[in-house]
């Protein structure tokens, strides 16, 4: 009997702005058989993606507001136009429920504390752009199984409770 690969619907948020970027991921998810059939929903900017999750994207994002989508994973572009990556990120996981979901941070800056900032903030993952079609596959593999990718080497990377630290080699001009 030929061997079937089950495929689950997850869905996915990708929020970035730039639609290079955003096309390069999603064809990297189009051509991978091995990632799961996914739905995925591309915010252009950090409003766009708080209204997806919470419905509105104001202060008012507290304990007790519930999620209008829980997507199983975020992709999060930090420099975002009316309100940048960072701040995405600390609202949602501020939020008991939403805090859950893990983010994977994607940008081009090199500055230490963005990285520093996004890894304190709750993301699970930090990559470095310009994004590689393998790259994107590998980490998203990871994120979805739980697994390791022994081997792989694209920059920083650090993954942070409930996920499993992959890499914590450094580029040559950031802090040791």
């Amino acid at each position: 009997m030929e061997g079937k690969i089950q495929k689950n619907k997850v869905e996915i948020l990708l929020v970035e702005d730039n639609p290079d970027d955003a096309e390069l991921i999603m064809i990297a998810f189009e051509k991978n058989k091995n990632i799961v059939t996914n739905k995925i929903h591309v915010s252009r900017d950090g409003v766009e993606a708080l209204e997806y999750i919470f419905g509105f994207a104001d202060e008012g994002i507290h304990e007790g507001t519930p999620l209008k989508r829980r997507p199983k994973l975020i992709l999060l572009d930090l420099n975002l136009p009316k309100i940048n990556g960072l701040e995405v990120l600390k609202r949602i996981k501020s939020h008991p429920e939403a805090k859950n979901i893990p983010v994977v941070v994607l940008t081009g800056s090199k500055d230490w504390m963005d990285w520093s900032n996004a890894l304190s903030f709750g993301a699970a993952y930090y990559m470095d752009k310009p994004l590689k079609s393998d790259q994107i596959v590998d980490e998203i593999n990871l994120i979805n199984l739980g697994g390791s990718m022994q081997g792989a080497s694209y920059g920083r990377k650090m993954l942070c409770a409930p996920f499993f630290l992959v890499d914590s080699s450094m580029k040559g001009d950031d802090k040791k």
